[in-house]
């Protein structure tokens, strides 16, 4: 990738399906349907309601597929670390991380060996408009450029950015750093929802993302396995057409 220097990410792996749903019957039924495509799956809030997804998390990783826990930690920074290290017992690969320096850094000792810890800079369903509503009076970038640093420097693996903040996150942040983008619409499924800064799969990875987040592209499309697999195939593209620049 042009700006990228994690080349060790199995392509497929690249595609995270968010699931979605608000019971786990229903997403057993996409992962089901999504076995071919996908192999690697987040798990959010709402499934986390139901009292069945770390159930879910057993199976998913029973089938060899990869876990992503978002629930966007954010509480008494002592809280933090010892769910996290709960968390870090069951095998997921990332979750998420809300807070300030203190809930990051406690977050981060309680990783373990092989849960990833990734900040959110600023969600993807805000804009300048909602910045200002919530009193941030900088510009987006420097934000999201700003929360990136203190993620690195509080042992975070990486950080949860939309895709039009990425190139500047790669050009001015320690490459180590894991970016993982939501907010990802194919060119062809542009539907207006409450994703406010959404790029393509190509754009992304062209910028720098070393995952994308895809939820409802996917969920939603007449045939989920056949959207997947088209954004599976856009995915290889663009790698392919980067490493061979």
């Amino acid at each position: 990738m042009p700006h990228t220097s994690r080349n060790d990410i199995p392509v497929e792996e690249r595609l995270i399906f968010a699931l979605d749903v608000p019971t786990v019957a229903q997403a057993r039924r996409l992962i089901d349907r999504l076995e071919d495509q996908v192999r690697f799956f987040k798990l959010g809030l709402e499934l986390f309601m139901t009292g069945g997804a770390f159930g879910l998390v057993d199976e998913l990783l029973a089938r060899d597929a990869r876990v992503f826990v978002d629930l966007k930690f954010f509480d008494v920074p002592a809280t933090v670390g010892r769910a996290v290290a709960r968390l870090a017992e069951r095998g997921a690969t990332f979750a998420t991380i809300h807070g300030n320096q203190a809930m990051m850094e406690a977050a981060a000792q309680a990783k373990g060996a092989t849960l990833k810890i990734l900040a959110v800079t600023a969600l993807t369903s805000l804009d300048r408009g909602d910045l200002d509503d919530l009193g941030f009076a900088c510009d987006l970038d420097a934000l999201v450029l700003s929360r990136a640093r203190r993620a690195l420097e509080a042992g975070c693996d990486g950080v949860v950015s939309s895709g039009l903040e990425v190139a500047r996150l790669r050009q001015e942040i320690d490459g180590r750093l894991v970016v993982v983008t939501p907010g990802i619409r194919p060119v062809d499924n542009r539907e207006v929802d409450d994703q406010k800064r959404v790029v393509t799969p190509t754009a992304a990875l062209q910028q720098g993302a070393d995952y994308l987040v895809v939820g409802r592209p996917i969920r939603d499309a007449a045939d989920p396995a056949a959207a997947a697999a088209a954004i599976q195939a856009e995915i290889r593209q663009a790698v392919t057409a980067a490493s061979a620049s």
